[in-house]
């Protein structure tokens, strides 16, 4: 095996696509908890549910799946430490501290977590194996958010999956597709362009 296979094997996206500089890394931190924000404006609420339906996850996922593990978790962080200090980029425009959702902003520092280690060994290279890898990403924010949830508004583990989980799964495997198809879309679309 080649150096260049090698080195690209154990490479998230962002490391293959942006040059490797101090400004490219903040300006990737800064994009991404910003995209994060905006995708979280996708939001509603069905009744009797307490957790909206966003599409933040969907950008969570993005983020930990392309720009490896030190600028995913500092983009988790500047997200949720700007929101919780009032920049209304929380779902629904919402900021500051939320003990009923805290759980799954916890959640998706667990989830980046995750995923940025799963594609820096290459999970994220082909269409089924980035489907796992979403999936596992979405569970690591059901991981904290659903028994944090259960404690918060004091009822059974069960209950909480009921409406803390299970109503919103359907969703989260239609942004697990879509982002399982295009992220290794991405990949291929480098390697083509950079004839690798």
């Amino acid at each position: 095996m080649s150096t260049v296979a090698v080195t690209t094997r154990r490479s998230v996206l962002a490391d293959v696509v942006v040059p490797q500089s101090l400004l490219a890394d903040a300006l990737l931190v800064v994009g991404a908890a910003a995209f994060v924000g905006l995708m979280a404006q996708i939001s509603f609420y069905i009744h009797p549910f307490v957790v909206p339906f966003t599409g933040q996850t969907l950008a969570v996922l993005l983020v930990g799946s392309t720009l490896g593990l030190r600028r995913a978790l500092s983009a988790m962080a500047l997200y949720v430490a700007l929101g919780l200090a009032g920049l209304p980029w929380f779902a629904g425009h919402a900021s500051g501290y939320s003990s009923l959702l805290f759980g799954y902003l916890l959640g998706f520092v667990l989830s980046v977590t995750l995923m940025s280690w799963l594609a820096a060994k290459g999970n994220d290279r082909n269409v089924v194996s980035a489907l796992g890898l979403f999936i596992i990403g979405e569970l690591a924010i059901y991981a904290i958010g659903v028994p944090w949830l259960a404690i918060d508004l004091h009822m059974s583990l069960a209950k909480a999956v009921t409406i803390g989980m299970t109503p919103y799964l359907i969703f989260d495997l239609a942004k697990a597709i879509v982002a399982g198809v295009a992220l290794p879309s991405a990949w291929r679309f480098v390697a083509r362009a950079t004839g690798k």
